[in-house]
């Protein structure tokens, strides 16, 4: 496949590449800031989170290159096209989470449809590194639900 081929999983991969990024930066914003009875066990589980999701930008990003692209690779690229906000207030700790669940519906939804995307170009490798991907966040995202009630 040449890079001209893979133009629109690469855009959409370098989409979902930004997405990491804003999401892994919120989650190090959770991580420093959450206060209150619930701060033990969110502490753990927001590093817990922003470690992954360093794990799921870097699998991201050399899948681009992989596939004869430049990755967005910047602070700036990644909040011109993030679908992700940043969350600069200062959330109450279940806020917080509720947010989180949110970010993971808006992930795993451009997961799924670019995974889609791959596997209909005959991108499989593509499409196998995504589809893990969503169906590990499907997890996260009951766990953090049940954490709500």
């Amino acid at each position: 496949m040449t890079a001209t081929a893979t133009r629109p999983i690469t855009d959409q991969l370098n989409v979902l590449l930004a997405d990491y990024q804003v999401w892994y930066q919120k989650l190090r914003n959770y991580h420093w800031n959450v206060k209150g009875p619930l701060f033990f066990g969110l502490h753990e589980k927001f590093e817990e989170l922003y470690l992954d999701a360093a794990v799921k930008a870097d699998e991201l990003a050399e899948r681009v290159l992989a596939l004869g692209t430049k990755p967005l690779s910047t602070l700036r690229e990644a909040l011109d096209h993030a679908r992700l906000a940043e969350d600069d207030g200062s959330p109450s700790a279940e806020t917080m989470v509720q947010n989180l669940v949110s970010d993971i519906g808006t992930l795993n939804q451009a997961l799924r449809a670019t995974a889609k995307a791959a596997a209909d170009s005959g991108d499989d490798a593509t499409m196998n590194l995504l589809d893990p991907m969503a169906d590990e966040q499907e997890k996260t995202a009951w766990m953090l639900r049940a954490f709500l009630g």
